[in-house]
């Protein structure tokens, strides 16, 4: 059983991984309209992901990063001194407006303090949050955003490229460290910065990216427990921030503990034969059932519902 959980877990990374690659159009489609909407059955995916603007509603993270929804969004402005949006024909780049205002005040952070000429953004939320039609299991609440180890470059980015261009993989071929070729102290300076801001819960980078950070950090490391490691997440990393003030109905999780997480033994199993080289079960595991409108929490219904 933990086997097979394990596998699954590690196809979801490698899922993830290649969906940050998978590159974008510069004329998407609309979905078709749903032939049965209040199907109690359908996918909240499908419902969510047809949903091209915000819930004109308070402004609210409902539910858990990764089963929720979310009202009231602020979408990230395209394109800002220093920060470009990354695959905008996903339209992807909402949140909660303190998630807004966290990547404009970090991008302008590190580009200040580790010389760092722009960050560019993945993958934030949804106009609504709520699950995605591919992609990613959290980002539901608007408090996730994807940001790439590939620094902006010193240009405007036409859509094409956006669109096209693809992020580099930080890590060696034998995932144990990273690849020296293209990591800089820069990076880590980087995901320092965003770690050391007060909102930010979590950061997840590639392990062999953490076993890198803790190596090279110097002076205060306690920035280090908020680092965790997670499958994929070799060409960008993950910030997530603590449920808002005023979002009654954000669930947190636990907060970081004291630990830097940096021992040998805290990065075994990410290191394992298990994880680098994953052998398919002899019985593949049965699919696990997509969320519907009726697995998120009440409130969602309304935030779907609202025109």
């Amino acid at each position: 059983m933990i086997l097979g959980v394990m596998l699954l877990a590690t196809a979801a990374g490698l899922s993830t991984a290649a969906q940050a690659q998978t590159i974008g159009t510069l004329n998407p489609k609309p979905l078709p309209a749903l032939a049965h909407p209040n199907d109690p059955h359908l996918a909240a995916k499908e419902i969510f992901g047809r949903k091209l603007t915000p819930a004109a509603l308070g402004v609210q993270s409902i539910g858990f990063y990764a089963k929720g929804c979310l009202s009231g969004g602020e979408a990230l402005p395209i394109t800002g001194r220093t920060w470009q949006v990354m695959r905008l024909s996903r339209n992807r780049n909402w949140a909660n407006p303190e998630m807004v205002a966290l990547i404009e005040k970090i991008s302008a952070k590190v580009h200040k303090t580790a010389g760092w000429p722009g960050l560019l953004i993945g993958d934030m939320s949804q106009p609504r949050g709520g699950p995605m039609l591919t992609g990613h299991a959290s980002h539901q609440i608007g408090l996730d955003a994807d940001i790439w180890l590939t620094p902006m470059p010193n240009r405007l980015l036409s859509r094409n490229e956006r669109e096209e261009m693809s992020a580099v993989n930080m890590v060696a071929a034998n995932r144990l460290d990273i690849d020296p070729k293209v990591w800089t102290p820069q990076h880590l300076d980087v995901i320092r910065a965003a770690a050391q801001e007060p909102r930010v819960e979590r950061i997840f980078v590639n392990a062999a990216i953490k076993k890198a950070l803790c190596r090279e950090a110097k002076g205060n490391r306690s920035w280090l427990s908020k680092v965790r490691p997670m499958y994929g997440h070799n060409y960008h990393f993950h910030v997530r921030i603590k449920c808002p003030a005023g979002s009654e109905s954000c669930t947190p999780q636990p907060p970081p503990d004291d630990h830097e997480h940096c021992s040998a033994g805290d990065l075994a199993y990410w290191f394992s034969d298990a994880v680098l080289h994953p052998k398919p079960p002899p019985k593949p595991p049965k699919p696990k059932p997509p969320l519907t409108l009726a697995d998120l929490p009440a409130a969602c219904k309304q935030v779907a519902a609202t025109p």
